[in-house]
């Protein structure tokens, strides 16, 4: 049914105004103007702390379905004794992620600025020792890890955090507009490509391509410049992929997979046991396909895990909280005041979102198979505890923002009422915002 909007009354002797029908994009128009200026206005009364609290509930709700289904995926696929050691080391593993959440948090951007140069540099090594004979393991013909004496480490994860935190402390002084390829951005791009190299020919296409979309798209927001960098970036991206697509055969299987999956049991697999959980799932634990020896179901397929044993609600649950830590991130770094805790906590939510991104498009087939986990779910060690810190750095932007700096803190103690029977005014203590 038509709805009808009146134009205001004209003045005396003027034409009488005519009835304008309203269609169905007007008044999709006027709603969406009104939700944003509400926005807005809600926007301008954010308080970080209270932000970073809700993101920080939002990573213990991921992190507790994730340690859900890790010990239902052992508790069918091990013996007694193999659960039993599988338990152990999930609470370790947990434990210490929440670790690493907490000093994240403790240190934020800001405590680390000062060590960002050496452990970016420490970060550059340890991906060029993967390729070191004895000291880089290769596992299904890729060299990803190192050893440590205590376990497997997985530089690359590392190199992605601490690479965004080298970027957004160089991009803070770089006020725009700048030329894209000019003087001050031509080393950036420079570093980004041999990180980007370093971890391609692991071979880690999908960390590789996540470390490109992050540096990439947090070098575009810093500079300010969108619509005069999508076209180069956009033509860099393309040719990149084509480079891949013909230099690397590894690269041709996992798309050849994408489009025949018949070829890769394991993509078969995951998409049977995404199909298994119908609505709500078998339930915790009730899952068939791990126990066909689906590979991997544990890790770069956990998202096939959690719609075969919580259906599509589980999904879309997962889904819904990884979108929830984005929408809270977002409007959580713009309240940040520092410029350079404010990009580097824009950086690491795109390394954590991105990723998770990347991992469920696999999963349902959206995408070519990378072996990427879920950021708080999937098992292994590496991963989860990098993610965890990096979200911890995040959250910690909002306990330092809201500290006063030294010479605030200098001028409100050198600022004193005039009592009375003294000489004298009271000066009103003057703070300065900086500008993000």
């Amino acid at each position: 049914m038509a709805r009808f909007r009146r134009k205001p009354v004209a003045a005396p002797g003027a034409a009488v105004p005519r009835e304008e029908q309203l269609s169905l994009v007007n008044m999709f128009q006027a709603q969406l103007v009104r939700v944003r200026e509400k926005m807005g206005a809600e926007s301008t009364r954010d308080d970080p702390r209270a932000l970073a609290t809700r993101m920080f509930l939002v990573v213990l709700a991921l992190s507790g379905i994730g340690i859900m289904l890790q010990l239902s995926h052992a508790s069918t696929t091990m013996a007694p004794d193999g659960f039993w050691h599988s338990t152990l080391m999930q609470l370790v593993l947990r434990l210490g992620s929440l670790g690493a959440l907490l000093v994240g948090l403790q240190l934020g951007p800001q405590g680390l600025r000062r060590w960002i140069g050496p452990l970016f540099g420490l970060s550059i090594v340890l991906l060029a020792l993967c390729y070191v004979p004895g000291v880089g393991i290769e596992v299904n013909g890729a060299r990803r890890w190192i050893e440590t004496g205590f376990g497997k480490f997985q530089p690359s994860e590392l190199a992605r955090v601490v690479g965004l935190l080298w970027l957004a402390h160089k991009v803070a002084d770089i006020r725009p507009p700048v030329r894209m390829f000019g003087p001050q951005v031509r080393p950036l791009l420079g570093v980004g490509a041999l990180v980007f190299g370093l971890i391609l020919l692991e071979t880690d296409t999908g960390g590789a391509l996540l470390f490109l979309v992050c540096w990439s798209l947090l070098l575009v927001v810093a500079l300010g410049q969108v619509r005069r960098v999508i076209g180069p970036f956009a033509v860099l991206g393309l040719a990149g992929a084509g480079a891949a697509f013909a230099l690397s055969p590894y690269v041709r299987k996992r798309i050849g997979d994408w489009f025949d999956p018949s070829g890769n049991p394991q993509v078969q697999d995951a998409m049977h046991a995404l199909a298994s959980g119908d609505v709500f799932g078998v339930g915790v634990g009730q899952g068939l396909w791990r126990n066909a020896r689906t590979p991997h179901l544990e890790s770069d397929y956990i998202y096939a895990l959690v719609g075969e044993e919580l259906g599509l609600f589980g999904m879309l649950l997962v889904a819904g909280l990884f979108a929830t830590l984005l929408f809270l991130g977002l409007r959580y770094v713009l309240c940040i005041k520092d410029r350079y805790a404010a990009l580097a906590g824009f950086g690491l939510l795109l390394s954590v979102v991105v990723q998770a991104m990347i991992h469920m498009q696999v999963a349902v087939q959206l995408a070519p198979p990378k072996g990427m986990t879920l950021p708080f779910l999937s098992h292994g060690g590496t991963a989860l505890l990098v993610s965890s810190f990096a979200m911890g750095v995040v959250l910690g932007a909002a306990r330092r923002d809201a500290a006063p700096s030294t010479a605030d803190a200098a001028e409100l103690a050198g600022t004193t009422n005039t009592e009375p029977g003294r000489s004298g005014s009271a000066t009103a203590p003057t703070t300065t915002v900086a500008s993000t």
